[in-house]
């Protein structure tokens, strides 16, 4: 056996069953017929006997391994020839495609008329399958191109209605065919009258409600899910809370000195005829440094989380420090009240028939001892960040607390009558 076998050749060795062989003629004619009629016979036998065949390839690749390997070799490249033989065919035709067509433009673009001309169906065809593959990219992509562009998505939408003012009233009218729809549009636009007329009878404003466009609510969903998808996001929101409450800390233990020592380092930059800075912000500033300086970590923190922080911070030290003197106030004046109440009792008789010889009317002695006890004690503890109602609310604490015995005043406190518990804000 010289070689493997394959379902165009037989083994060198024919089995028993192959038909005898004919005797050679001399005749051209009659040796290409002989040597057709072999091949056929051949292929036949290889139809009948597959497993024979591969038995016999199986054989003779054992016995003749490196002979096997070889023509594999040698198959390999000839198969690397041919291929690449065929793409520099392919590629001078299309070279010479490119050539021509750069040449001949108008030709060009004649043939690409009449071809489309010629085959709409083919092309509608074209399309409807490239969409069916691909109707979430193409649908992407004309999503994307809307929202590049607002105002001209918006003016090609109006210019749309414009030209099919019929086909939207058909709309309109099939859609209010429905009784049901048609009643709650009818209810919801009333309801929008009456209110507007009731805005416009108070004195109101009108209601001023913004539209949301689709590319809007888009842009708002990629922003929440880039928000909420982020892996760095729980990380994130711990360093900026523990910055913004470890600022509001810092601010309000020593927010007073860092706002002096600002206050002298901006008049010494305005004697020095730098900017003007205010003393706020240098306040913060330096504050912001040194929670930096604290922090174990902040890399995640950006200059808006920052600004964010020290905004916190501005609303929520004022409110802070605000009920502290609230609290303060309150339990301040009904200490004093219950430590000198023999004093200041007197004080109210005496203050009211000051009043009396003044001719105002008298005012209840607990009222008076609240008045004198608050004037006494804000002169001793910060109240800059009180207002009217503040105080006034703190004069209505403090008298249920002083108007009442202990036994009277543990009773009044569980109860909604007293509104406020001592200190509370």
């Amino acid at each position: 056996m010289n070689g493997p076998t394959d379902e165009t050749t037989t083994p060198q060795t024919a089995p028993a069953t192959q038909p005898p062989q004919h005797r050679p003629v001399d005749d051209d004619g009659t040796r290409d017929i002989r040597r057709e009629r072999q091949r056929e016979n051949r292929r036949r036998w290889v139809a009948e006997h597959p497993d024979r065949v591969r038995e016999l390839n199986r054989i003779w690749r054992l016995e003749h391994l490196e002979s096997a390997r070889q023509q594999n070799r040698e198959q390999m490249r000839r198969a690397v020839v041919r291929r690449r033989q065929q793409e520099e065919v392919r590629a001078r035709g299309r070279e010479r495609a490119r050539l021509w067509r750069e040449a001949h433009p108008e030709r060009n673009r004649e043939y690409q008329q009449r071809w489309v001309e010629q085959n709409r169906d083919k092309i509608r065809e074209y399309y409807r399958r490239y969409y069916d593959n691909h109707s979430a990219e193409v649908n992407a992509r004309a999503i994307a191109r809307r929202d590049a562009d607002p105002e001209r998505t918006k003016q090609i939408s109006k210019e749309w209605a414009e030209r099919n003012k019929e086909r939207r009233a058909e709309w309109q009218r099939t859609r209010r065919s429905d009784p049901d729809i048609y009643q709650a549009e009818l209810a919801a636009n009333a309801a929008a009258r009456r209110f507007k007329r009731q805005l416009s009878h108070q004195g109101l404003p009108p209601k001023q409600l913004h539209l949301a466009t689709a590319a809007e609510r888009r842009a708002h969903d990629r922003e929440a899910d880039a928000y909420f998808t982020d892996s760095a996001l729980p990380e994130h929101l711990r360093q900026f809370t523990v910055f913004a409450e470890t600022l509001t800390e810092l601010m309000l233990h020593n927010g007073t000195r860092m706002l002096d020592f600002a206050t002298a380092y901006a008049a010494n930059r305005a004697r020095m005829g730098l900017p003007p800075v205010s003393a706020e912000t240098i306040a913060y500033g330096r504050a912001v440094e040194l929670v930096m300086q604290r922090m174990r970590r902040v890399d995640l923190l950006t200059g808006r989380d920052v600004a964010a922080a020290v905004r916190s911070t501005q609303a929520e030290v004022p409110r802070i420090e605000r009920q502290q003197q609230f609290d303060q106030l309150v339990k301040g004046v009904v200490a004093h009240v219950n430590r000198y109440q023999v004093r200041l009792g007197s004080e109210a008789k005496m203050e009211n028939k000051a009043r009396a010889h003044r001719g105002k009317p008298q005012v209840q002695a607990e009222t008076l001892v609240v008045q004198i006890a608050m004037k006494q004690v804000s002169e001793r503890v910060p109240t800059n960040r009180l207002t009217a109602d503040d105080a006034r609310e703190a004069a209505r604490i403090i008298g249920l607390h002083v108007s009442t015995t202990p036994d009277d005043r543990r009773i009044t406190v569980g109860s909604p009558a007293q509104g406020r518990s001592l200190g509370a804000r």
